[in-house]
């Protein structure tokens, strides 16, 4: 609640500016005359400055409810703020020059002090020009009383009076906004922080109470994370308000290129999320107990994102576990399908390709030749023929289980894991 008074002619020049013409003898004296009322009804107000805080701290319990709360916690702390304020308001008064600086301070240590402790920036507006208002209030009120026919020389400085009421409500807004905005980026960042360490496995025990809070989610209960990437923003955006039913709170954390979102289970299993625009891919890992494990539940989702085809759709890791377990081992993966297929490198690449696409839509079609025919627009017997060309080829049997087994392995390593 600074206030402070500048003379009059502080604002008639200023550095570089042309000369003004001199002003009239007569308001040269009402200005002197208006100052020295002004400075000596100033001086008793700085004497009983205590009774002037009382005042002012009864009219904002009185007619401000959120100081009113804040008296009711802290009383003491409002009546020093209250005091430090109006003695930088009326000393400015008599020395505008020489308090300026520390009146500012004090408005911009308020305003900053004020926004940490989350009072709305209304009411601490409010209560400035509750102090200004008193402060001229308490002028006149002294005038009168001592001189009241020196009362309407106080209108000589009313204006200016006002002008600093004015600048000192501009200055708390300003360290009141520039406070809660560092006060937002430090708890945006903070909350990145905790939910990239939950993500990457690395959240101490002692964190997860302050994780938990700050994400909004049980520290106990069920978890599933879902990796969103590819297509455009519009789809990823999409994809992400698709992952979860109506009502369940996700949070969502970007990373460089993929969008995590950590998604609380009540019971059962998580819907599988579909994927509305082409081109976006979404990796869905299994359901893990409490906020610790989330790392484990997002390197699932990550497995599952890899087992996603490129052109977009969504892969559930429960349901696609033989490909997980290739990809998770690139290097056994590769020696694996190196093994299997190594016989076939000897082929042109065009007729190697042939032969694999016809064993995937052979097994994809669960062993029948007639519906892999349909697929790849051949006669069954074709299907057949090119089966038992790639069994010679590579000495292994489609009915024998265990090399049927290391087949599709191989065949999927091949697509997840080709350079």
């Amino acid at each position: 609640m600074q206030q402070a008074l500048r003379p009059r002619t502080a604002f008639r020049s200023a550095p570089g500016a042309v000369p003004q013409p001199r002003t009239r003898p007569g308001r040269s004296l009402i200005d002197a005359d208006a100052l020295r009322v002004l400075h000596r009804a100033a001086r008793v107000l700085l004497a009983d400055l205590p009774e002037l805080t009382d005042r002012l701290v009864a009219v904002l319990q009185d007619q401000e409810p959120a100081y009113r709360a804040a008296m009711e916690n802290d009383p003491g702390t409002t009546w020093q703020e209250a005091q430090r304020s109006l003695r930088h308001s009326v000393a400015s008064l008599l020395d505008p020059r020489g308090t300026r600086d520390a009146a500012r301070r004090c408005t911009w240590r308020i305003g900053a002090t004020r926004a940490e402790q989350g009072l709305p920036l209304d009411a601490l507006l409010h209560a400035f020009r509750l102090g200004g208002s008193l402060v001229w209030q308490s002028l006149v009120e002294e005038t009168s009383r001592t001189a009241p026919e020196d009362v309407r020389l106080l209108v000589h400085v009313a204006s200016d009076m006002w002008n600093f009421v004015d600048e000192h409500c501009t200055l708390v807004a300003e360290a009141y906004r520039q406070t809660e905005r560092q006060l937002t980026w430090r708890r945006e960042n903070r909350v990145r922080l905790l939910t990239a360490a939950l993500l990457d496995g690395a959240a101490r025990i002692a964190d997860l109470p302050e994780a938990a809070r700050a994400l909004e989610l049980p520290e106990q209960g069920r978890y599933v994370v879902v990796a969103v990437t590819g297509g455009t923003a519009e789809g990823c955006a999409a994809a992400r308000s698709a992952v979860a039913p109506e009502g369940v709170r996700v949070h969502w954390h970007t990373a460089v290129e993929v969008d995590y979102g950590i998604v609380p289970l009540a019971e059962g299993e998580l819907p599988e999320p579909a994927s509305p625009h082409p081109g976006v891919r979404i990796g869905v890992g299994g359901a893990v107990e409490g906020l610790a494990a989330v790392g484990g539940a997002r390197r699932q989702a990550d497995t599952a994102l890899r087992i996603c085809p490129e052109e977009g759709g969504t892969v559930r890791l429960a349901a696609h576990l033989p490909a997980a377990l290739v990809i998770s081992g690139h290097e056994l993966g590769t020696a694996l399908a190196d093994q299997v297929l190594g016989p076939l490198s000897r082929l042109e690449p065009a007729d190697r390709d042939v032969l694999l696409d016809t064993l995937t839509a052979w097994l994809d079609c669960d062993g029948s030749a007639q519906r892999a025919g349909r697929r790849l627009y051949c006669h069954r017997n074709t299907v057949l023929n090119r089966i038992r060309r790639f069994e010679h080829l590579t000495g292994r049997s489609l009915s024998r289980p265990s090399d049927l087994v290391e087949i599709s392995l191989a065949l999927t390593a091949r697509r997840l894991l080709r350079p």
